[in-house]
C-alpha cells in the first residue's frame, strides 16, 4: 500500500486480533459495503451500520474512526479493479479478447458494487480523488505502451495523436459497465470493443489480426 493510501485509512482506533472481535468488524464492513450501495454513502449513517451488522453503535467507533474510514477500508487495494483494463493488441484477435476484458471487468464492478459510490464520494474528497486519478494515470501509461509497440509494428493508423487515443480508449472502457447495465445486454460489450479497435487499426490490419487469429485455433 502507497504512503497516499495509508493516509486516506488512517489509523484504526482498535484493530482486532480475538477471532470474535474479528468477526465483529467484517460484520460491520460487510454492513457498510451493502448500506453504501443500497443507500448511497451520503445517506448511510454510522449507526444504520451499526444496527445491519447487529451491533451497537459504539461497536462501531470502537473499530472505526468514522464512515469514511470503513469506506476507505473497503476500497483499500481495490482502486485499479475499479478502473478499466488494459488491453492487449499484438496477439490474437484484439477485438475478441478485448471484448471479454470488458465483460471481466463489468462483472468485477458488479460484484464489488462500489463503483457506485465513487461519484458522489469523488466530488467531496479530494485525497481520494487524488488517489483515483493518480490509479488512472498508470493505467494510461501501461495502455499507452502497448499503442506504441503496436504502432512499432505498423500495426495502428499512423495519423492519431497516441496519447489522445489511450484517453479515449480509457472513456469508452470505463463507461462500458454502464452502457450494459443500461441496455441489459452483454452483447454491448462485443460492440464497444469493436469501436475500440476501429479507432486503433485500419481495416485492413484489423482483418489480417483476426484472420490469423482463426488460423492460429484451427
Amino acid at each position: 500500500m502507497s504512503d497516499r493510501e495509508d493516509q486516506l485509512v488512517g489509523d484504526f482506533p482498535f484493530i482486532p486480533k480475538q477471532e470474535r472481535a474479528q468477526q465483529k468488524r467484517n460484520a460491520l464492513l460487510e454492513s457498510g459495503h451493502a448500506l453504501f450501495i443500497s443507500k448511497g454513502y451520503e445517506q448511510t449513517t454510522a449507526k444504520e451500520i451499526a444496527a445491519n451488522a447487529g451491533v451497537a453503535t459504539g461497536t462501531f467507533y470502537r473499530y472505526f474512526l468514522d464512515k469514511r474510514q470503513l469506506l476507505m477500508s473497503l476500497l483499500e487495494d481495490k482502486i485499479e479493479k475499479l478502473l478499466p483494463p488494459e488491453p492487449s493488441w499484438e496477439n490474437g484477435n484484439p477485438e475478441a479478447r478485448l471484448a471479454e476484458l470488458l465483460e471481466s471487468y463489468g462483472i468485477r464492478l458488479n460484484h464489488l458494487g462500489l463503483h457506485r459510490v465513487l461519484p458522489e464520494l469523488l466530488l467531496k474528497d479530494p485525497g481520494l480523488s487524488e488517489v483515483i486519478a493518480a490509479a488512472k494515470v498508470k493505467i494510461h501509461n501501461r495502455i499507452y505502451t502497448g499503442l506504441q509497440k503496436a504502432s512499432e509494428l505498423g500495426l495502428t493508423w499512423k495519423d492519431l495523436d497516441l496519447n489522445t487515443l489511450t484517453w479515449s480508449i480509457m472513456l469508452l472502457a470505463e463507461n462500458a459497465t454502464a452502457k450494459v447495465e443500461h441496455s441489459g445486454n452483454p452483447a454491448e460489450y462485443r460492440e464497444i470493443a469493436k469501436i475500440i479497435c476501429r479507432l486503433v487499426f485500419p481495416p485492413d490490419i484489423l482483418k489480417r489480426l483476426q484472420t490469423n487469429d482463426k488460423n492460429e485455433t484451427i
